[in-house]
């Protein structure tokens, strides 16, 4: 079938607490709704498509008449990291979250990592990656020892300055933990963490890369393979699904990422195009930064007037996230939050819809657009937006 979809993920932009939220110890949790109470901004054409009708969003209307369809997604997997959300809008639901590690990993892994590679390893906890080099970078820089740390998400994270360690060892290491990270220990993902810089003044570059497990099920991606359709990757999608079924274009910001986005819409004759937009959950969401979450959301905001132009009649675009991270909490970890789903296109049938019950609802609708009988656990709601 020749057509084009695309999905845009807003990294980490949910919009509410999940009914299950306590159970993560996010009660209240409100990414969307708490950064435009503290940093009041202006979202024109997102209002104009139906922002306003996934929560109460101060300065954003719930329109009468949206030029989109919108809706909330709610999450069913056992998780709040990057790779479940993904995999579940990908029609992959998880019964267990990824193992994580709040004391640090056992010893044993950590030998077999530096036996493997050759460097030790410092660190070894829980920390906000800007934490970590102000405690670690200046020993590291001097012994050369890996700086290894984790989160509340299931991650083995590796820092390394670029001019101690040169990119190609440093993701050779992650690829080697990758390897052992694997059962019992099922580690989610495996993240480089360059950084450069001196004491005092260290900055992570945009070179990382994710290193995921293999999805465990047949994805969106794998159908979409197996029948031929064209899959155009922007962002971290790949590392996600650990290369199976697509290949991306790495950006250093969400500006690079909306530049690739147009451009696949003003030169692509079909396919799908599955985008992640970082900023928001990196470089803001993480640092607890309102103000930077506020203004990435604005930046989104006027870049999608020209996305919307460069659509073909037959287009169809949808904009959701993975997961929440609320910058206004003491956290700095992902939230257990639902999350915003826009559709646009002039196919489209404007309205609200009830929630579904689960992120896979959106690739079974991806994969019904294109003409697929694969829904993996979701279930379509093509005819709810579509009016042809």
């Amino acid at each position: 079938m020749s057509r084009r979809v695309a999905l845009i993920v807003l990294d980490g932009v949910g919009c509410g607490a999940a009914a299950d939220a306590a159970a993560y110890g996010d009660t209240g949790s409100n990414t969307l709704g708490h950064v435009l109470e503290e940093v009041p901004t202006a979202l024109p054409n997102l209002e104009r498509l139906g922002l306003g009708h996934v929560g109460m969003l101060r300065g954003v209307a719930a329109v009468a008449d949206p030029s989109g369809a919108v809706t909330v997604l709610e999450p069913r997997s056992a998780g709040k990291d990057s790779t479940t959300g993904h995999w579940e809008i990908a029609g992959i639901v998880l019964d267990e979250p990824f193992p994580t590690f709040p004391s640090g990993f056992p010893a044993e892994l950590l030998d077999a990592f530096t036996r493997a590679t050759g460097r030790a390893v410092i660190g070894n906890r829980v920390a906000s990656g800007t934490v970590i080099l102000d405690a670690l970078a200046d020993e590291h820089v001097a012994t050369g020892a890996w700086i290894v740390y984790t989160s509340a998400d299931s991650v083995f994270q590796i820092a390394a300055h670029e001019a101690v360690v040169p990119l190609t060892e440093l993701y050779r290491a992650c690829e080697i933990a990758r390897e052992l990270l694997v059962a019992p220990w099922n580690v989610s993902r495996v993240i480089a963490r360059p950084f450069i810089g001196s004491t005092g003044a260290w900055q992570r570059t945009a070179n990382r890369r994710d290193y995921s497990l293999q999805p465990v099920a047949e994805t969106l991606l794998d159908a979409l393979e197996a029948a031929g359709v064209a899959r155009t990757g922007v962002g971290k999608v790949d590392d996600l699904f650990a290369s199976r079924g697509i290949t991306s274009v790495h950006t250093a910001d969400n500006a690079a990422g909306l530049q690739l986005i147009e451009e696949w819409f003003h030169s692509s004759r079909d396919g799908f195009l599955f985008a992640n937009l970082l900023d928001f959950d990196q470089q803001f969401g993480h640092r607890n930064d309102v103000r930077g979450f506020a203004g990435a959301l604005a930046q989104f905001d006027t870049a999608l007037p020209s996305l919307l132009h460069a659509m073909r009649p037959d287009d169809l675009l949808f904009i959701t996230a993975d997961h929440g991270n609320d910058p206004t909490t003491p956290s700095t970890d992902h939230a257990r939050e639902r999350v915003p789903l826009l559709v646009a296109g002039d196919t489209v049938q404007p309205g609200v819809l009830p929630p579904r019950p689960t992120f896979a609802d959106l690739g079974a609708t991806v994969a019904d657009a294109f003409g697929l009988s694969w829904r993996g656990c979701g279930t379509s709601f093509l005819s709810q937006v579509s009016a042809r």
